[in-house]
């Protein structure tokens, strides 16, 4: 399976946000089992990216 138009988006534009504010992306997965985009972003955010190209920030 591969990601969603509308996760590819949201990465993308996850990834200009986490650029903008100098921090580094650690990580960039694809999570086949829940369909879901995981980055890690500096030393504590996760960040979710799922089918819908909903974002959730923990």
């Amino acid at each position: 399976m591969e990601p969603t138009a509308e996760q590819l988006k949201s990465l993308y534009r996850m990834a200009v946000r986490t650029s903008n504010l100098l921090q580094p992306i650690n990580l960039v997965r694809y999570d086949e089992r829940v369909n879901c985009i995981v980055m890690l972003v500096g030393e504590t955010l996760q960040i979710e990216i799922f089918p819908n190209g909903g974002v959730l920030i923990k």
